[in-house]
Order: C-alpha cells, then structure tokens, then sequence
C-alpha cells in the first residue's frame, strides 16, 4: 500500500517498513505488515484507560490507524488521514487521491496542529473532530464535478481556543437522507447501440476442408450420324412432347368432366325437362303443339355477330357447330367458328376464330371430327377438331381457285375412287366448284357456271355478255349422289348433275325474291323444300315444275328444314321473330306451331333439328343460340289399328308423302 507524499515513495522489496520522506528521521510512520511491529522511538505511548476510551468512542474493535503518530509533524497526521479515507471508501485512484491531498492541508491547518492539547483526551477529542472533517472532505470532493481543482470552499469557525472548526451540516453527513438522494446515478448504456454481452455469441472458426477424388474414367469415341440417325433423333423427341402433352390432356379431359357434373347440378331442372317432360297440355289442343325452351348458348366474344350457319354432328348427337358472321356487307370482319355441346352451355367445346365472317358450315358424316367452312371473302377451309391450334389443316387461296365473292353453302361429299375427302361449294360468283384434299393442299375443279337466262355458256371468256347468276343455296340428293340442287339470288332453282356441266337438267321458276335454303327430303327422293325472302315455303316434286305445297308466313323466311323423324314434318324461322312447325298429315294449310323463340329486337337466321333427340335449335342475329323441345303433338305418330302393330321404318315415311303428293298430282301424272 503506498502513502501519499509530495516526493515519490521509496519501496523496498521484501521489506515490512515503508518509509515516508519529506521529514527528519522518526517523523514519519510506519504501518505494521508482518508478525512483528516496529515503533519509532519518537511515539507517544497511551494508557491502556485512554486506548480503550478511544475505541468506544470511535465503535471500532480493529481500528488501529491511531496506535502510531507524532505530534511534531503534520504530515504524519495528513498521512494517516489518506491512509484511513483509502481503506475504509475503496477509492484507489490517483485522482481522487490527488485532490484529497490538495484539500487536506485546507482542513488541517497548521494553527489547529498548534492549538491542539497534548493531554491524551484532548487529543483523542481532536482526532475524532479532525477524523469528520476528512470524511466531509472526501463527500464534498464527490458531489461538486464544476467547480476547478481545489476550488472547494469550507465553512471555517473559530473555537473559544483560538482553533478553527469546520462546520458540517445534516447534508454533508454521509449517512444523511440528503446524500442519498443526491448521490450521482450510475452512466446510462447507450440503447441506441447496445448489445448484452450475453446475447453475444461466438463466431464459429474457419475451416478449410478439402477432399481428393480419383479422375472419372475416360474413353475416345467417335461415330459418323447420317440422316436416318438424325431423324429417328427428332422422332424420338416429338414421342417425348407427345407425352408430356398427353399429360396435360388428362388433366383437361378431367378438369372437363368436372365442369359439366357442376353445369348439370345448376340446370338439373332443364335436364329432366330435356329427358322426361312431356306438356300434358297437348290432350286439350290437340292438334296443335308447343315448344319448350331449354339450354341458350352465347360464347361473349360473339355478342355482335350473327348465327350464320347450324349443323349437328353425326357421329356424337349433342355436339353441333355454329357459324358466326355478318349478313350486312357493310358490317363485315372478322368470324368465328364455335363447336358446342348440350352437356355445357356455358362455354364452346371448340373456338376457331377467323379473319373474315364464316357464312357457311357442312361437318362429314363419316368423319365428324372434319368441318368444312366458307367465308365471306371467297375463301373455303377445312377444320380438324382433334388437333391442337386454331388455324385449318386446309385454305384455298387466290392461286387454288378460291371464288371471288361470297361462299353460300357448302357441302361434304362421298370420297373419290383415290379414297380423297371431296365437297363441293357454291358462291355469289355464279361458280360451283368443287374441292379436293390431296395431300396438304386443296385441289379445285369447276363443276358448273350458273348463268341468269338458264344456259350454260361452252367457253366463259368468249362470251362475256352472258350474266352470271349468284348461287346462294346447295343441296345433293340424299340417294343419287351425283344429283344437285342449286337456289339462285334471282329465284331460280336449278338441278344440275355432276356429269353434266355444260346445261342444267331443270329449271323451276320458285321465287320472286332470293332463295335461302333448298333441302331433299330425308325419306322421299323427289320431295324437296325451299324457302325466300319473298315469305314463302314451298314444297316441290323435282319430276314437276309447279310446287305442290306453297305456304304464305307473312315475313321474310330466313331458313327451313326437314325433321329427321317424320317426313311430313319441317320448320321454318321468319324475321319477326317466329319459328313455324308443320305437319302435312295433320294438316296441310297452316302449322300446327307457330311461337315466338326470340326477343322483340332479335331475329331468327337458323333452324335446325336434332337427328336423334326431340329437339330443334334456333340462331338469330345476336350471337345467341336457344334450343327448344318438341311437345308430343309436333312428333305424333301413326296409331295402330286394333290388333295390329304401329308400322315403323323408312318405308311407312315415303308411303305418308307419297299419299299426299298423289292428291295433289294430276290424273295424267299419276298413271305416269
């Protein structure tokens, strides 16, 4: 332990006396650090009554600061102050201990030294003040942080002895209330920046690991690839899209099963309507029916076309095509070709957008997956439904003959002896032509030219002064293939043959307005139907030039057709809004339907029954497409006679018109 002193203190290793310069020999004092106690010869010896009156005063058993001192020198005193304010506040630092000795020598002055009685109580009485004194020193010290070093002032007061007392109030007393609430608190961590050195952890050290592997072995090849390698190459690689894409259609394929299973829970009650419903309010009319409203299709994208063309599919009875144009020519662009189910109504099973307005449809009957399209700008494509893509398989072009105005009607044809699809098309350009799939290309071949005055001409471009009839309808008998019917914008119908092309075989002057639709009978091979704007449905006997039914509907007919189950029975849709369902057996003046299918705005453009279900399904010029049920009296047949059977098949059909033609035919006719 080192005592303060104005000159540096002299230790010595090993030694138990530490000596204090700065006075004569013995006037300094000795702190006892081993066994033995070494007294300088100078010291006041005390009473063993005055010792122990000086350690009950004082309340300390083992205070022994006071055992050794002088009373010649100040400094000795002054050391033993430092000595005691050291040990008993732990303040070891050179600072505090620095401005405690510039204080001291402010407290302890020499005039109290002097003044101070040499009488042992005296003595213990001074030591005792003078031991508070430096306890308020050493407070005083801590609490003032401004003022400058040994600036501190001290209340001095003059005893009745001429010595100086300082005064200490409650405050300065370090056991006072006043210290306590004063006493500097401890330096605030920064919690901007602050981190526990608990929190901390250590960062795990670098290593480097590195690992030896034997070369992978290696061999020289070499190989020549000629074109049938590089192929089987590429085929391989189109197997593997295949597949994968094979994937992804089995996810459609369920993703479509799904949503009809929802669509059939909605319109569950349209469904049993479909299969079930019978009105049972024909009894009381009989003979007259109704037609029941059922699914109405609409794709958003066509709201502002029209239905242009309807055709049901062969081979898969709830699938039809629809067509999607304009009959305005001055609202023409672009089309679309839609392919709908009656499983869902709400979106096409099939969407083929195209650049110009679809105008006509014919899909293959052995081949229901093929949709042979005409168009408004000439053009004639064909569709294939199983593949992927909206662009047709096959296109005529300007080079391949494509027609120069619009396409009409189209219609699929038998295959040729080359086994090649064929069907044939006709156009406002007065040209029948007929169309080939070779390969990847369509291969055409002019069958006939119609004219206005009814002939034929042998050479076209010597005779450019006869005018050419606009063909607007097409038909081929249902047994004869090589027979066709060809309706003209003028009112013309002309049968014209496959083999002939250079005259027709008959002309029936059927119309004063254009013709719309010209359609065979499905049981009888003379009997076909044809329809104009001039309000008319006519029915005609190819072997006779004069209809043998004509029926007056009071507006434009837009289109008419045979029912697949009766002979006698067909529809007609007109521009107010109507569709009209005859039956000839029933009766042959007027329908036995006549309903409204459409809103007030909207009109009727298509007509066509289903060939298997009770139902037909109506276009008009918004884009929508409604289908409708048949009532049992639309579809009555023959009652059998008693104990007989009801007859049944194609036969009992062209036995129904025939009897109804023969009425109408002359006596002559007849024996023919």
């Amino acid at each position: 332990m080192s005592v303060y002193n104005s000159n540096p203190a002299v230790t010595r290793k090993g030694s138990n006396v530490q000596k204090v310069p700065g006075g004569k020999l013995g006037e300094g004092f000795l702190e006892p650090q081993g066994k033995g106690l070494i007294k300088p010869p100078d010291q006041v010896e005390l009473s063993e009554a005055v010792r122990e009156q000086f350690f009950m005063v004082q309340g300390l058993q083992k205070f022994s600061l006071f055992k050794i001192f002088t009373l010649d020198s100040s400094v000795s005193i002054w050391g033993c102050l430092t000595y005691h304010i050291n040990r008993n506040y732990k303040r070891k630092s050179q600072g505090f201990l620095l401005q405690t000795t510039r204080m001291l020598p402010k407290i302890l002055s020499a005039s109290a030294l002097r003044n101070a009685s040499t009488s042992p109580a005296s003595l213990i009485r001074w030591l005792f003040s003078l031991r508070w004194k430096a306890v308020w020193c050493m407070k005083t010290l801590m609490k003032v942080e401004d003022s400058e070093p040994g600036g501190v002032s001290v209340k001095v007061t003059t005893t009745e002895d001429g010595g100086e007392v300082e005064e200490a109030g409650e405050d300065d007393r370090p056991d006072s209330v006043a210290s306590k609430i004063d006493r500097k608190e401890p330096k605030q961590t920064n919690q901007f920046n602050f981190s526990e050195r608990s929190s901390q952890t250590l960062n795990n050290p670098l290593r480097d690991r590195s690992c030896q592997t034997e070369p992978p072995p290696r061999c020289t090849f070499s190989a020549t690839a000629n074109q049938w390698e590089i192929y089987d190459a590429y085929v391989e690689e189109l197997q593997q899209q295949e597949k994968s894409q094979s994937d992804d259609s089995k996810l459609r394929k369920a993703a479509k099963i799904l949503e009809r299973m929802v669509h059939q829970n909605i319109f569950d009650d349209i469904a049993q309507d479909f299969k079930y419903f019978e009105d049972p309010s024909d009894e009381f009319r009989d003979p007259e029916g109704t037609l029941l409203p059922l699914w109405r299709f609409q794709y958003e994208k066509a709201k502002r076309l029209s239905v242009t063309a309807l055709c049901w599919n062969g081979k898969y009875q709830d699938l039809f095509a629809v067509g999607m144009g304009s009959f305005d020519f001055s609202k023409q662009g672009a089309g679309m070709l839609l392919v709908y189910t009656l499983k869902n109504s709400w979106f096409p099973e099939h969407i083929y957008p195209t650049t110009s307005g679809v105008m006509c449809l014919d899909i293959h009957k052995q081949r229901s997956y093929l949709v042979a399209v005409g168009f408004h700008n000439g053009s004639v494509a064909v569709y294939n439904l199983k593949r992927e893509g909206t662009e047709p398989v096959h296109q005529s072009t300007a080079k391949t003959g494509q027609h120069t105005d619009p396409v009409w009607q189209v219609r699929w044809q038998q295959d040729d002896m080359d086994n090649n699809h064929n069907f044939f098309s006709v156009s406002a350009d007065g040209r029948v032509v007929s169309w080939t799939l070779v390969k990847n290309e369509l291969v055409f071949t002019d069958i006939i030219r119609l004219s206005v005055n009814g002939t034929v001409p042998e050479d076209q471009e010597q005779s450019p002064q006869v005018s050419v009839a606009c063909g607007t309808a097409l038909d081929f008998h249902k047994q004869t293939d090589y027979l066709f019917l060809v309706g003209t914008e003028e009112g013309r119908i002309h049968k014209c043959s496959k083999t002939y092309s250079s005259q027709f075989l008959e002309t029936y002057d059927a119309h004063r307005m254009s013709v719309h639709a010209v359609k065979w009978n499905h049981f009888h091979s003379k009997v076909f139907i044809s329809c104009s704007s001039d309000y008319t449905v006519k029915i005609w006997d190819h072997t006779i030039s004069n209809p043998m039914f004509t029926f007056d509907l009071n507006a434009a007919v837009g289109d008419v057709s045979w029912s697949p189950y009766s002979s006698t029975v067909f529809a007609a849709v007109t521009t107010d809004g109507r569709v009209h369902v005859f039956d000839l057996t029933v009766n042959k003046y007027e329908a036995i339907c006549q309903q409204a299918v459409v809103t007030k705005k909207a009109k009727p453009t298509r007509i066509e029954f289903n060939p298997i279900h009770p139902i037909i399904i109506v276009g008009d010029n918004r884009g929508y497409v409604t289908s409708l049920k048949l009532s049992p009296n639309l579809r009555k047949k023959p009652k059998a006679k008693k104990g007989q059977e009801v007859p049944e098949g194609p036969e009992v059909e062209v036995a129904k018109m025939e009897k109804l033609l023969s009425l109408l035919r002359e006596p002559e006719q007849n024996t023919s």
